[in-house]
Formats: C-alpha cells, sequence, structure tokens
C-alpha cells in the first residue's frame, strides 16, 4: 500500500511465524485425532446408528480422542489462521480459550485436593460403571484390562467388585462360564509364560481369600492409583506445571501479537493530499473525498 506510513511499530516476525508453527502442529495433531476416534466409530458401526453413541453404559474411550482432538483443533485453526493473518479477533479468541481451559485445569487441580474423598468416591462409581459395561464395547474392555494389569490390580477396590458385572458375578441364576471370575487383566504374571492365559480368572473367586492371592491381584484400582500418585508425584506435578507454563507462555505471545498489530494499525499515517490520487468524480464528491 504506498504512500502508507507507520511511525516506528511493527509486528514481530519471531512471535508470528513461532505462533504459527507451534499451533499448525496442534491443529495437524488434533485432525488426526479426531479422524481416528471417526475410524474407531466406524469400524463399530457407531456412524451408521448414531443413537448407539448413548447405549453404552461405560465410558467409550473414543471419546476422548474426538474431545481432546476437537479441542486442539480449535486451538490449533485460531491460533495459526490467527497469527499467519494477524487476525486480532482470532488471537483473542485463542487467548481466552486457552485461558478457560488454564482455569478449568487450576480449578480441577484444586477440588481435587480438597474434596478428595469425594473424588474417590466419584472414581469408584465411575470404575464400576465401566464394570458393568466390561463386554458391551471393546475398547472399554481393552482400557480397563490395560489399567489393571499396569497397576496390578482387580476392581474398584477389590475382585469382589466384578460381581457387578453380569457374565462374572456369582449369583445362583449366572449362566456364563466366567461366572465367580475376573478378567485375565486380574491374574498375577508369570514370567516364564509366554502366550497369555484368557482363562486364568475363571472360578478364582469361588476359592477361599487366602488361595486367590496366588492367583489374582487382589488389590483395588484406586488403592493402586493412589500410591502411584504417591510415588511419582514429584512427575506428575513436573507435567502439571510444564503444561501450565506452556499455556501462561502461549497466552503471553499470542497477547503480545495482538498489541503489535493494534499498535501498526492505530499508528498509521494517511498520505497527504497531493499525494492522493482523485478518482474521476464530480466536484462535490471530490470536495467530500478530500474533506
Amino acid at each position: 500500500m504506498s504512500g502508507n506510513h507507520y511511525k516506528g511499530h511493527e509486528v514481530s516476525c519471531c512471535i508470528k511465524y513461532f505462533i504459527f508453527g507451534f499451533n499448525i502442529l496442534f491443529w495437524l495433531l488434533g485432525m488426526a485425532l479426531v479422524g481416528i476416534g471417526l475410524w474407531a466409530w466406524s469400524e463399530k458401526g457407531v456412524l451408521s446408528n448414531i443413537s448407539s453413541i448413548t447405549d453404552l453404559g461405560g465410558l467409550d474411550p473414543v471419546w476422548l480422542f474426538m474431545v481432546v482432538g476437537a479441542v486442539m483443533f480449535i486451538l490449533g485453526f485460531a491460533g495459526c489462521i490467527g497469527a499467519l493473518r494477524e487476525n486480532t479477533f482470532l488471537l483473542k479468541f485463542f487467548s481466552v480459550f486457552l485461558g478457560i481451559i488454564f482455569f478449568l485445569e487450576l480449578t480441577t487441580g484444586v477440588l481435587a485436593f480438597v474434596f478428595k474423598d469425594w473424588i474417590k468416591d466419584q472414581l469408584n462409581l465411575f470404575i464400576n460403571n465401566n464394570i458393568r459395561a466390561y463386554r458391551d464395547d471393546i475398547d472399554l474392555q481393552n482400557l480397563i484390562d490395560f489399567t489393571q494389569e499396569y497397576w496390578e490390580c482387580c476392581g474398584a477396590f477389590g475382585a469382589d467388585d466384578w460381581n457387578l458385572n453380569i457374565y462374572f458375578n456369582c449369583t445362583d441364576g449366572n449362566p456364563s462360564r466366567e461366572k465367580c471370575g475376573v478378567p485375565f487383566s486380574c491374574c498375577t504374571k508369570d514370567p516364564a509364560e509366554d502366550v497369555i492365559n484368557t482363562q486364568c480368572g475363571y472360578d478364582v473367586r469361588a476359592k477361599p481369600d487366602s488361595e486367590q492371592k496366588d492367583h489374582i491381584n487382589v488389590k483395588g484400582c484406586v488403592p493402586q492409583f493412589e500410591k502411584w500418585l504417591q510415588d511419582n508425584l514429584t512427575l506428575v506435578a513436573g507435567i502439571f506445571i510444564g503444561v501450565a507454563l506452556l499455556q501462561i507462555f502461549g497466552i503471553c505471545l499470542a497477547q503480545n501479537l495482538v498489541s503489535d498489530i493494534e499498535a501498526v494499525r492505530a499508528s498509521w499515517v494517511p498520505p497527504p493530499l497531493s499525494m492522493r490520487r482523485l478518482p474521476p468524480y464530480s466536484s462535490k464528491k471530490a470536495s467530500a473525498y478530500y474533506s
């Protein structure tokens, strides 16, 4: 735009393209997560029957991909396009959205510390609801098996929590072969076994408690999760602090870029009248143009 003048202000290219490059990675990763979620739902036939999304009694792990992917896509889009096009609306949206996420994380952390017993009860309820739906969804089943194997636990507070599942309960009317059993992920691992014995949990809860310890992990996943948090408190705190600092850094950079853009726009000086090109209008329009 020849003839326009600026009073010493300019947009920092380093900040602009750093925000652009950083957010384009988030944008692409968000699209990938949403794509994986849609593919998983397609494989399970959810997309052909949308109402089945709410049929599952427990948590569908695909929701994690969809929600996290959607948030990352929106943030990445706003930050990437906002920085590239120097769009202050998108940059402000990026800052506010990131600030809201930071506030929610901070609030969640404080509430989890203050209401530890309530959180424990909610976690127990959450795990038991997913135990009921263990056989209803393969992704949920794999998630529960991974959790029980990783933390060497069984059920929320013990193996008897599997009585909540219609396939594993010990009622007389249960015709399932898995009656009074637990999933294989509850079993203690034998290092000498190369092949997983998926039937190792059959009838194990029909045995005395003293014998169960020889075959399965009898500790619940809630106590094991608490123990894991205590043992890895430094790591967990470091991750949360690192994420929080990264979010604050992103907000500061975006606000700095917004300030630069607004300063450049505010410092714009129109060219002198002698440099303006008069359009071929009437004298009345010309006088209006110059005024």
